[in-house]
């Protein structure tokens, strides 16, 4: 008990929402969501191709390294763009604003603690509103690996534009690199919550009563 206690729990917290925050703002940028394989198609469709949630990026041959690179960015006014994908847009944007106020929220409590001047009521509810914006951002993160996964397992198709010249559908496709990220993130965001809320002002320090103006 004495670590949830201690203010030092709120700087670990601090560092994980940091991290949390980092990661699922790089996944967030990434292809690499769902790989699929264009075996048996014919050029130019045949290949590799990397979807991600604001891009989508075709390679001639299947190698990720290969020079032969093109890639597609989405915007709010492609229809075409199935339901799960424009749902986990807004869902990732939501929790990097959500991570990035809590943020706010834990630095304010922070420089309370530290500093001495502590309103206990006030700087209990800075922490607990920080932890419960984290505990949603990372549920939101989780909801987007695990849409996608449902689409990748189901092997789902998407209706691109012929101008990015990638089928409905591909031979086959798999979980792409960003997805270990965004569970990554997502857990970190959750212990950095958990940890905020679990936060309680040491006994043996200054507080400083609010007092209300007449």
């Amino acid at each position: 008990m004495a670590f949830f206690v201690s203010p030092n729990c709120q700087a670990a917290s601090f560092a994980f929402n940091i991290l949390g925050w980092m990661f699922s703002m790089t996944c967030m940028g990434l292809a690499e969501w769902r790989v699929w394989y264009m075996e048996s198609s014919s050029a130019p469709s045949r290949g590799l191709a990397c979807i991600g949630m604001w891009k989508v990026c075709t390679y001639q041959s299947a190698n990720l390294h290969s020079r032969k690179i093109e890639c597609h960015r989405y915007s709010y006014s492609d229809t075409d763009l199935p339901l799960d994908i424009r749902i986990a847009q807004n869902l990732l944007l939501a929790a990097s604003l959500l991570g990035l106020l809590g943020k706010a929220l834990t630095v304010t409590g922070l420089l309370r603690v530290y500093a001495g001047q502590l309103q206990k009521n006030t700087t209990s509810n800075l922490f607990c509103a920080s932890g419960v914006l984290s505990i949603i951002a990372g549920a939101f993160i989780l909801t987007a690996v695990t849409w996608n996964y449902h689409s990748v397992m189901n092997e789902e198709g998407i209706r691109f534009p012929p101008s990015f010249h990638i089928p409905f559908r591909p031979d086959r496709q798999e979980m792409g690199s960003a997805v270990p990220m965004a569970v990554l993130a997502a857990f970190l965001m959750l212990l950095s919550g958990l940890l905020t809320i679990s936060f309680q002002l040491p006994p043996n320090i200054r507080v400083y009563p609010e007092v209300s103006q007449v």
